[in-house]
């Protein structure tokens, strides 16, 4: 638990300096656009959170190598890999003028380094026509492994909508990652893991509730990569581990993206990286949160109605991840549960979409 605590006072100290420093420069780290389709906050906020996660696990690596840990080369290796998908997403942070295509490029640059200098690449699937592929074809490997990091990396930062969504289910999944590295005495991903998760959980506490700081696409894209990367990494060291694991584990993001891009592209015809204001997240918080709440317009009204969107969906995060823990090396019933979770989402957007709310999850209006 050093690396978690450790990690966690680092985080939070330097999302605070971040957040200090803002005036000197917040003309280019704040988020200035209060008026697009994905826009909740009612004043520039620094969206440079991701640096502050960065520092916290650099200081991390360092702990690792400063006590001899046997992992600290691995660390370090894993930063190195991570550094293109993090600088394209400060390089948006701060610019605004990172095209969502230069983004993913730079994500699979990160994800092939990562099978160069780690050997993280995905060698099962548990899917009968895939695997003979995948042991037959190196390259069938090494192309599914980059389409899921740049996958992974995206499905963050598609739900990074609200105050603490993105970073509390990162969190919960980095930490069943911990639970199950342990039980399979994999030292490498569980400090790995207890790193990010204490430098997530020190953004966490100034993101939540008040939105004080975003984690904006450079932290969203550093934390895809570290979850898809780590997830890759435990099941191909492990072979107890079933390959539905780690996507029952993200299966909030996962299906959230594919189902965007189907949404956008097949529904609407549309470009799938056009925003819009119609993911789960934003029809709760305009169909669920707006009615709860009155229409009052003051700006602390409308950051307590961000915030109180950001639990339903990790409500509904946890339904994946915590029979992801509980079977972890079982493929048939894991298999059921992502069934189970695919079904719950579509129902659960279909009665949103169709202002056919469930009125158990309405609470009592607040005037």
């Amino acid at each position: 638990m050093t690396y978690f605590a450790s990690c966690f006072i680092a985080g939070l100290l330097a999302t605070l300096f971040i957040m200090r420093s803002s005036l000197r420069h917040g003309h280019l780290s704040a988020d200035h656009d209060l008026s697009g389709p994905q826009k909740f906050h009612t004043r520039p906020v620094p969206r440079v959170g991701g640096g502050g996660i960065m520092l916290a696990v650099l200081v991390g690596a360092g702990i690792a190598e400063w006590s001899d840990s046997p992992v600290a080369r691995a660390l370090w290796l894993l930063i190195v890999c991570s550094v293109p998908a993090f600088a394209a997403g400060i390089a948006e942070d701060l610019t605004k003028n990172v095209s969502p295509r230069r983004r993913l490029i730079a994500t699979a640059v990160s994800a092939s380094l990562a099978i160069w200098l780690l050997d993280a690449v995905i060698t099962r699937t548990a899917i009968p026509v895939v695997d003979p592929l995948l042991r037959w074809l190196p390259m069938v490997s090494v192309l599914l492994t980059v389409f899921v990091i740049t996958g992974v990396a995206n499905a963050v930062n598609i739900i990074d909508g609200f105050n603490g969504l993105a970073s509390m289910c990162v969190l919960m999944m980095m930490l069943a990652l911990s639970y199950v590295s342990f039980q399979v005495n994999d030292a490498f991903v569980l400090t790995s893991t207890l790193i990010v998760a204490g430098a997530v959980l020190g953004f966490f506490i100034w993101n939540f509730p008040a939105g004080l700081i975003f984690l904006g696409d450079g932290g969203a894209y550093l934390l895809g990569f570290l979850l898809g990367e780590l997830s890759i990494l435990l099941l191909g060291r492990n072979a107890a581990i079933s390959p539905i694991f780690p996507l029952l584990l993200c299966a909030y993001p996962i299906f959230e993206t594919i189902f965007t891009i189907y949404r956008r592209k097949v529904v609407r015809g549309v470009a799938t990286a056009q925003p819009d204001g119609i993911h789960l997240h934003t029809l709760i918080h305009r169909r669920l949160i707006r009615w709860t709440l009155s229409d009052n317009l003051e700006g602390r009204r409308l950051t307590r109605r961000n915030s109180m969107t950001s639990p339903y969906l990790w409500l509904l995060c946890l339904t994946s991840v915590i029979p992801s823990l509980l079977w972890w090396n079982d493929t048939a019933v894991l298999s059921w549960f992502l069934l189970l979770f695919v079904v719950l989402y579509v129902w659960i957007y279909s009665r949103i979409v169709r202002f056919k709310t469930p009125k158990w999850l309405i609470f009592r209006r607040v005037t």
